[in-house]
């Protein structure tokens, strides 16, 4: 894909097709706010064929030994460190964030098919030999069939790569249903993958919104659904899909807290919380949306990091001098605003407005600058709700306890952080916060590959977290086998449940 088309259609057994319907959605170029190319939006029928197709191939696919399938993604692996730029820049084309961030996103996403190149030891069972007399009994890990995976715009290679492998790999087919607003990266990831090696209806991408969404949650030939997204859509996904009696993880939405104590190393601090907060424009479940200043901690963090956000590079992802790009769509920018807007109201303190940046040439993209809220309180919508946009809320706590209490009786908890020099406060808050993912002076507790991604309460949906061993479990079943040969000793019908010991 050297270029991309001006319709971005679905990807089914192998083949590039434009699909049954004639529904479209426009797809933009958020530095310029003019509609670049178009996406097929799928109907029911191209679900059906994507299943269809997958089913025709699984058999065969889930025979193939786990060796066999780890040395595709071996080459799978080389390929997307060959083609981490053109991935990138297709992202930055319909995304919005700069390159530098387009490609860490790639990486992170790598890093799981290299985990999914050890599947052969990651589907190595258990064997206890004599648990009865002349009786033996194992455990090992199948496929479940055919999954789907349902991702978010912000994260167009990463968050499909965080499914693709270890489905894969573990022996399932995979349909892939990618965000509309930025469709193009999920063919390219299709084409490496037959590159790779991948027989034809292993892998099928259908572009699609709600239609598509719904067809995938209601299929009896899909096995198990994997989503990232909002945390109202999140609820949907899971009810709608245990309800077709499908396998469910949905990841839902964040509103991540960073603890900042009085002893901590302010400058780091500051570094951390502009790269966290203001990165991809905000558009991370793991953004810190919110830091908590502990004591006398607040004036000197406002202080410092009040220029910096004034000082942003804002521009198109592919300048390299600029530090933020565009939001997505003008829909996503409108809310952003309407948000600023709501902290003013309430009666937040607004240190920095980013709500008019100057781009020359730019006028027409979806642009908007680093805002910074002070003395923000919990009854506020900034406060509450997911901004996923760069709007930074401070909120003052007078002591450790009070700043543990208010992260902990917050409806989400994805991600958060502590900033501190002490141990004893870092480890009191390693282990009494309520969140899926912790970071110790690190702002965006991302996990390694081989760690799993996953948050707490309203933020996860579903028993398992994502890629790592929680993936290998969702995308397999558990199979125990007792064995016993006949040795020519009959001991008559045994009418009560066997003891092996």
């Amino acid at each position: 894909m050297t270029t991309l088309p001006d319709l971005v259609g679905h990807v089914i057994g192998g083949r590039t097709t434009e699909g049954v319907g004639t529904r479209r959605a426009d797809v933009f170029d958020p530095s310029t706010g003019r509609v670049a190319r178009a996406v097929a939006l799928a109907e029911a029928a191209d679900v059906d064929a994507a299943v269809a197709s997958a089913a025709a191939a699984w058999p065969k696919w889930a025979a193939t030994s786990p060796l066999a399938r780890a040395r595709i993604m071996f080459r799978f692996r080389d390929l997307l460190d060959r083609q981490t730029d053109a991935l990138a820049r297709i992202i930055t084309a319909e995304h919005g964030k700069v390159l530098s961030d387009a490609r860490g996103e790639v990486v992170r996403g790598m890093e799981v098919a290299e985990f999914a190149c050890g599947v052969p030891e990651l589907l190595k069972g258990d064997f206890t030999e004599e648990v009865g007399r002349g009786i033996d009994s194992y455990a090992t890990r199948q496929p479940l069939g055919i999954c789907a995976g349902i991702t978010p715009f912000n994260f167009p290679v990463m968050v499909p790569l965080w499914m693709i492998p270890v489905a894969l790999a573990t022996g399932n087919c995979f349909i892939l249903k990618p965000s509309e607003r930025d469709p193009s990266a999920s063919v390219l990831l299709a084409e490496l993958l037959a590159e790779a090696g991948l027989p034809d209806g292993v892998f099928n991408v259908v572009q699609g919104d709600k239609v598509a969404v719904e067809a995938i949650l209601a299929h009896p030939g899909i096995h198990a659904v994997s989503f990232v997204g909002s945390t109202p859509i999140a609820e949907h996904i899971q009810r709608t899909a245990i309800a077709h009696g499908k396998r469910v993880q949905a990841l839902g939405g964040a509103k991540n807290h960073m603890v900042v104590m009085p002893d901590a190393d302010m400058d780091q601090t500051v570094d951390a919380l502009m790269g966290s907060a203001y990165g991809s424009a905000g558009e991370r479940c793991m953004a810190i949306s919110v830091a908590v200043a502990v004591g006398g901690a607040g004036d000197a963090l406002v202080e410092r990091l009040a220029p910096r956000v004034r000082a942003l590079k804002i521009g198109p992802g592919t300048d390299p001098e600029a530090e933020m790009g565009p939001l997505v769509t003008r829909t996503h920018l409108d809310r952003v605003l309407g948000y600023v807007e709501a902290g003013i109201a309430e009666g937040a303190e607004l240190v920095v407005d980013g709500r008019a940046p100057r781009l020359q040439g730019h006028e027409g993209g979806f642009f908007i600058g680093g805002s910074l809220f002070d003395r923000v309180t919990p009854d506020m919508r900034i406060y509450r709700e997911e901004i996923f946009g760069p709007v930074l809320a401070v909120v003052r706590a007078p002591d450790f306890a009070a700043a543990l209490e208010l992260v902990n009786a917050h409806e989400f908890g994805n991600g958060t952080a502590i900033f501190t020099r002490d141990g004893d406060s870092a480890r009191a808050f390693a282990h009494g916060v309520q969140a899926g993912m912790v970071g110790i002076n690190v702002p965006i507790p991302v996990p390694m590959a081989f760690h799993s991604f996953g948050g707490w309460k309203r933020s996860l949906f579903g028993d398992h977290a994502m890629h790592g061993r929680e993936g290998v479990r969702f995308f397999t079943k558990l199979k125990t086998v007792t064995s016993r040969w006949p040795t020519g000793i009959r001991a008559g019908a045994e009418l009560v449940l066997p003891t092996l010991g």
